[in-house]
């Protein structure tokens, strides 16, 4: 998570000292905020482990170690303005990433590793809170929630991990905070984010034995992410 926070942080840096390096401060897009309604499209990258809490079981000294990659985000974005600092934006997507989970208190290694590759449809409702505009800048915050469905779930697959499959369950929500900056260039808004993205409800499909050695220690596990994601939009 730390290389995507650097990643942002540069490209803000590069971007701010470019923008008040102008000679002359010309201002691009002017009246683009004062549309009701835009379009737009996302890249990113993002990085995704999840957040577990255990509870009492059989299992004293269970313990689930989470070990992230890198993946990525892409989507589109619909924008209405509902006040000139405040924005309303859905921003449907595909979110990919992969983890390995290790349970570290099963000792045979086939049965203590489980990769998890994850696919999802990610349907977030956001506000935008942005500044007044300067020059060309304009620094925001945003939050909201979304409904995320994992087609890499196998929450139906009749197979649990005594048969080898991590199970999670298909529908989740989510909540997700961020900061970010729109950049007015020529032709169109580029815009960097960083944000943070929390699981609301337990992911984890449980397995029939009530006392499995897999999913019984566990009393909750969400993800727990950070999204670095560069939009552009038109008018």
């Amino acid at each position: 998570m730390k290389k995507l926070q650097l990643v942002f942080l540069g490209v803000l840096i590069l971007a701010s000292s470019a923008l008040f390096a102008q000679a002359d401060r010309v201002i691009n897009k002017p009246n683009f905020d004062k549309i009701k309604l835009h379009f737009g499209f996302y890249l990113g990258l993002n990085q995704n482990d999840f957040k577990v809490n255990y509870k009492n079981s059989n299992y004293a000294n269970a313990n689930v170690s989470i070990e992230p990659t890198s993946g990525f985000n892409v989507g589109l974005i619909a924008d209405l303005r509902l006040h000139k600092n405040i924005n309303l934006r859905f921003e449907p997507g595909l979110v990919s990433n992969s983890k390995v989970l290790a349970f570290t208190h099963i000792n045979t290694k086939r049965d203590s590793i489980r990769e998890i590759g994850s696919t999802y449809l990610h349907l977030p409702v956001l506000l935008k809170f942005s500044t007044d505009r300067m020059d060309n800048i304009r620094p925001y915050v945003l939050a909201g929630f979304s409904l995320d469905y994992n087609f890499s779930s196998n929450q139906k697959n009749a197979n649990d991990n005594s048969g080898g499959e991590f199970r999670m369950k298909a529908f989740n929500y989510m909540y997700e905070v961020g900061i970010g900056i729109d950049i007015y260039l020529n032709y169109f808004k580029f815009s960097p984010s960083i944000r943070g993205v929390f699981a609301i409800n337990n992911e984890l499909e449980y397995d029939a034995d009530s006392n499995s050695q897999w999913t019984s220690p566990i009393h909750f596990l969400g993800t727990r992410g950070i999204f670095l994601n560069f939009s552009f939009e038109g008018n």
